[in-house]
């Protein structure tokens, strides 16, 4: 197979992913599998649990076919093992004989991972935050230590032109919306063209709630499948809750734990409604492209109704609001 995207680009691209295959993909790396396979909760890969002969577990995640090359794969694995080297409590990819992380059976592409447990960290502990905030200040450092040469960046262009062109180009938008969403979001990316969003280095890029297992009083980083090269703040705000005084008081937990090992520029505070706004964009066309593969009519059934696009375009004039107030500051 050679270095670019895999053959199997049907726009069912999971259809032929049975358990049986997955099994056979498992052991074909030289794993002796129990045949216990758990599907785990994962929309844009293919995501299993895998029980073994010896009692343990390994997770095996498949990737989308055409979504990324093997060189972009391979590059987030080397971040991976570069940040598990210097200590980070990230999950990194297990090797196999020749020390390859990416492997290929059949159309596929897979890697495999040890299980690691953990429950959704509490982000309304203070302490807890400032953990967060050291380890992903130590993170960023090493991300910015050497760029990624495969991997895409974090751009307006990319999370929000090319998701409002997709979507205006699609019949996703029911005809009512469709002039409001046209005109919302033109201007929402007038506004949001004007910023600089910087290319500080590589960062985990996705750094929600749900990538983060927490276990014996700290966190476990894991799905790095959407890191980009990107602006620091970007791993930072999605770990800010509630409103007024309360995001005040943990973002400077998190930017005093964070400070500990790496310098924060503050003016990326004024970024967090932008890169919110383009998040969600993206997700909207994000759901409209994946729309062929069976999971995402059965997870997302109400796309394309006259309620969803009229929440979207709620959600879109909230963000237009939002970036005309002051932005985030540390607390006095």
């Amino acid at each position: 197979m050679n270095d670019g995207v895999t053959q199997a680009t049907a726009e069912t691209p999971y259809a032929d992913l049975t358990p049986d295959l997955v099994l056979d993909a498992i052991e074909h790396q030289g794993w002796r599998c129990s045949g216990h396979l758990l599907a785990l909760n994962s929309y844009e890969n293919r995501v299993y649990q895998i029980g073994l002969d010896d009692g343990d577990f390994l997770i095996a995640k498949f990737y989308r076919p055409a979504r990324w090359t093997d060189a972009q794969i391979q590059e987030e694995h080397a971040f991976l093992l570069e940040l598990a080297e210097e200590d980070l409590p990230v999950v990194a990819p297990l090797l196999d004989e020749s020390g390859a992380s990416l492997m290929h059976y059949r159309d596929y592409r897979l890697t495999l991972f040890p299980r690691q447990g953990g429950h959704t960290p509490d982000l309304e502990s203070l302490d807890n935050l400032r953990i967060l905030g050291r380890c992903l200040g130590r993170m960023h450092a090493i991300g910015a230590s050497r760029p990624f040469r495969h991997r895409v960046t974090m751009t307006a262009q990319r999370l929000g032109h090319e998701s409002r062109a997709f979507l205006l180009e699609s019949d996703f938008i029911p005809h009512e919306m469709r002039n409001a969403y046209e005109s919302l979001t033109a201007d929402l990316l007038t506004r949001i063209d004007r910023l600089n969003i910087p290319a500080d280095g590589r960062i985990h890029g996705d750094c929600h709630p749900g990538n983060l297992l927490w276990r014996d009083g700290g966190p476990h980083f894991v799905d790095f499948d959407d890191s980009v090269t990107g602006p620091a703040v970007q791993d930072l705000w999605m770990l800010l809750t509630g409103e007024g005084d309360d995001q005040l008081l943990q973002l400077d937990a998190v930017l005093s734990g964070y400070e500990t090992f790496n310098h924060f520029d503050a003016r990326q505070l004024g970024l967090i409604e932008a890169l919110r706004t383009l998040r969600i964009m993206h997700h909207a066309a994000w759901i409209a492209r994946r729309w062929s593969d069976p999971a995402f009519p059965h997870g997302f059934s109400w796309f394309g109704t006259l309620r969803y696009w009229s929440d979207h375009v709620l959600d879109l004039r909230e963000q237009m609001a939002a970036l005309d107030e002051p932005p985030l500051s540390r607390w006095p």
